[in-house]
């Protein structure tokens, strides 16, 4: 499985690459410990919430592809705009589709990594 990111515009590609293998585990460790979900709006999620979330559309069992739109980079901190899609045939024999643009926030650790901050997945159009 992929390292973390280096650099902030692979954190979409290491966050699919995770989101995809179905290990909950390894997904939760692109988030830092303090990171925030945002879900629905006006209802940010933190801690286990978070990947909570991230688990019940795991286990869809429908893959995730993301394209980054735009990187911003400010020293240790960068936003990132991704174009995003879960499309395909869920466990349950159902069509799912579930898309969005993210507005998210990335950081680099002390480790040299970048994590998300805040993931807002469906960004500005979250109503």
């Amino acid at each position: 499985m992929r390292e973390l990111a280096d650099r902030p515009e692979e954190v979409p590609a290491v966050f699919a690459e995770r989101f995809n293998s179905g290990d909950a585990i390894a997904l939760a460790e692109v988030y830092e410990d303090t990171a925030v979900l945002v879900a629905a709006v006006g209802t940010p999620l933190t801690g286990p919430d978070v990947h909570t979330a991230n688990s019940r559309l795991q286990q869809l069992g429908v893959p995730i592809a993301v394209h980054p739109r735009h990187v911003y980079r400010n020293v240790d901190l960068a936003l990132l705009i991704v174009d995003w899609a879960i499309e395909g045939t869920g466990r349950d024999g159902e069509t799912v589709h579930v898309e969005g643009t993210a507005t998210d926030v990335a950081r680099r650790g002390s480790d040299g990594r970048w994590r998300y901050v805040i993931d807002n997945p469906f960004g500005p159009r979250s109503r």
